[in-house]
Order: C-alpha cells, then sequence, then structure tokens
C-alpha cells in the first residue's frame, strides 16, 4: 500500500487495566523548583503529568517547562494503557492534570470516558490537521513509526537474518528469540495488531491466524512498548518489535549490535498526543503546560535525551537519526477503525494467543 496519513484519528483502548497497576510515586526533576534557572519565571503552583515516553523524555521535559514558566511539574511515567486506566482509577479525585504522549487512541478513549476534557490551544494552529482532532480532544506533538530492533550478534547465533518483513518473524530459527509487549496495555503492540488486520483485509480469522504463529517465536509479552528493544540489546532476544526511534535511542546508549528494519509489506505508525485531564486540580496550568508542548521549544527537547520521534511543529528541527517517512511503507491505518475494534481484538488476543502452548 502507498503511504497515507489518516485524519481521522478516533480510537478508544479498553478501560478495564486498573488490576495492572501498581502504587507508583510522582516524579519530581532533579534540581528544578517553581521560578528556577532563567525562564520567565510568571508562573506559579505546580502541574502534575501522567507521561508514556521514555524516562529520560519525560525528565527533561518537566525540568525545561519548569524553567520556562516557572511552574513545578511533576510525572509520573507508564505505559499508554496504564495512563488511561490510572486515570479510570482516580476519575472521583484526578491526581493528573495532563495525559502525555501515547497514541491518540487513548485520549480519545479517556474523553468518551469523561476522563479529559477537550482544550483547543492557541498553539495548536502550527499544528498540520492530521495531527490532532479538530475539537481539540488531543493534539499531536511527535509521530513514531513501528519497526523492528534485531540484534545481528544474537541473530548471528541463531542463523537468521534480520528480519524484512512481518512473515520474516515467523522463521522457526526465531523461535523464542522474538519481544513484543501485549496488546491491551501497550500502544506499541497495538499498532502492530491492527497493522496486521491492515495487511490481511480486515479479516480476524488471517489476523489470528498470523499472531498465533508469531506466538510461538516470541518469549515474552512485555508490559511496556520499548521493552522489547532493551531486551534485544542485551541479548535476550534477537529481535523486539518496537517503535524505531526506541530502537535508535538504544543503538546511541551502547547497544551498536542493534539495526533497524522495516517490513516491506507495510507497516503501523502512531501521532503521540497530549491532553488536558477533566477536573485536574491544576487546570490553568495544564492549560500553559499543553500550549508549551506544541512549540518548537518543547519539540527540539527529545533529541537531547535520545528521543527522535519525528516532530509535528514544522518549525522544531529534523535529524538525521530521525525516520524519513517518505522511505517508508506506511498502511492505510484507520485510527477509527483501529480504535472501534481494540477492546474485541485484545480481548480476543488474552483468550487466544496469550496464554496458548508454545510447541
Amino acid at each position: 500500500m502507498s503511504r497515507t496519513r489518516s485524519s481521522a484519528f478516533l480510537l478508544a483502548v479498553p478501560l478495564g487495566l486498573t488490576a495492572l497497576l501498581a502504587a507508583c510515586a510522582v516524579e519530581e526533576p532533579s534540581g528544578s523548583q517553581a521560578g528556577s534557572g532563567s525562564g520567565s519565571g510568571q508562573g506559579s503552583g505546580e502541574v502534575v503529568v501522567a507521561c508514556t515516553p521514555q524516562e529520560e523524555q519525560c525528565q527533561a521535559m518537566a525540568a525545561a517547562f519548569t524553567k520556562a514558566s516557572g511552574i513545578k511539574t511533576s510525572f509520573v511515567r507508564m505505559s499508554s494503557g496504564e495512563g488511561v486506566a490510572r486515570l479510570d482509577a482516580a476519575k472521583s479525585k484526578p491526581e493528573f492534570d495532563v495525559l502525555y504522549g501515547g497514541p491518540s487512541d487513548g485520549h480519545v478513549a479517556a474523553f468518551n470516558a469523561g476522563l479529559i476534557e477537550a482544550y483547543k490551544s492557541p498553539n495548536a494552529e502550527k499544528i498540520p490537521a492530521q495531527y490532532k482532532d479538530a475539537d481539540g480532544k488531543w493534539t499531536g506533538t511527535y509521530v513514531g513509526v513501528l519497526g523492528f530492533c534485531s540484534n545481528k550478534d544474537q541473530l548471528a547465533k541463531t542463523g537468521a537474518s534480520a528480519p524484512e518483513s512481518w512473515a520474516d518473524l515467523l522463521d522457526p530459527k526465531l523461535k523464542k528469540q522474538v519481544a513484543i509487549a501485549h496488546p491491551s496495555t501497550s500502544g506499541t503492540s497495538y499498532t502492530a495488531v491492527w497493522t496486521q488486520m491492515v495487511l490481511n483485509g480486515m479479516d480476524e480469522a488471517k489476523t489470528f491466524d498470523y499472531l498465533g504463529k508469531l506466538h510461538q517465536n516470541v518469549l515474552q509479552y512485555s508490559k511496556s512498548g520499548s521493552a522489547p528493544g532493551q531486551m534485544a540489546g542485551r541479548g535476550e532476544v534477537a529481535v523486539g518489535v518496537i517503535f524505531s526511534h526506541d530502537c535508535v535511542k538504544y543503538q546511541k546508549e551502547g547497544f551498536d549490535m542493534l539495526e533497524s528494519t522495516f517490513p516491506s509489506e507495510g507497516t503501523g505508525y502512531e501521532i503521540g498526543a497530549v491532553s488536558m485531564v477533566k477536573g485536574g486540580p491544576n487546570a490553568e496550568n495544564a492549560k500553559k503546560f499543553i500550549d508549551w508542548t506544541l512549540t518548537p521549544e518543547h519539540q527540539d527537547i527529545g533529541p537531547t535525551v535520545g528521543s527522535f520521534q519525528i516532530p509535528t511543529n514544522p518549525d522544531a528541527k529534523i535529524t538525521e537519526d530521525m525516520v524519513k517517512l517518505d522511505e517508508i511503507k506506511l498502511v492505510d491505518y484507520d485510527s477509527l477503525a483501529a480504535g472501534e475494534k481494540k477492546k474485541a481484538l485484545t480481548a480476543r488476543f488474552d483468550a487466544e494467543v496469550a496464554p496458548a502452548p508454545k510447541e
């Protein structure tokens, strides 16, 4: 299929994930306090963020916003599925002001459940229409593309080559050598599931036949979408299925045996979004934070901490380490359809794929 970008990013995720939530302390950026640094210092109070990207990115973002605004910024880092579930668990007394990151489906699911509210930032005018909800339910801050992150040394031991197609992941040489997250907790993994739906013409039987075959090669379903890349870097598996910018991050952190490849049949992608929590304790500061995330000042932070997602603001910097969309075959990812089917597909995965015995 040719590369297209859907403008209907109205997705939904299951909210019955509260059992997965563990106690998690709110983190504050080390060395940052309200009004510190050379920022304007005009803000006051605090803002608390449910943050789904890598820890280093959350940390740098919180520190930078505190410095720029004078508003004390705290965050909890969690996967995108956990983020929506945690908002649901605290619905009667919200603990967060902002939901940041993860595919836009989680943000819309949270809106439909009364967990977030629409906010149309004036800075959203700079963001292309395909990267934002027209009514302000969410606004995209980055784009990530799904791919394969392979350990060349581990591949050599198995005799397999770096996968260049979804079919390649079924190679018997890769038995227990593939890692991917669980689609109920990870937006990354659900992107992979929906990609299979698209490639199989929306035929669930064919999709789950493929997922069942892939199951035989999967060593472990992680909770976090980026964890399979770390597993590959440590040599626990030969291949991790992750968003490609995470593979680049691990390469730069010392896992130089890793390489990125993309499936020739086509692959899916995410629009990482930001939205405002309904009834959050610091609503005005939440709006200021969202405004800031849509600026180049914020979107240029990622590469400084090894996060190479593609920014949505046209004025933000594009680096050589970011995936080149024109060189990747992307599927026609209908986010509305993906969201409508997510609860059913993840439930079927739980019932048929995850518990299946391995030969």
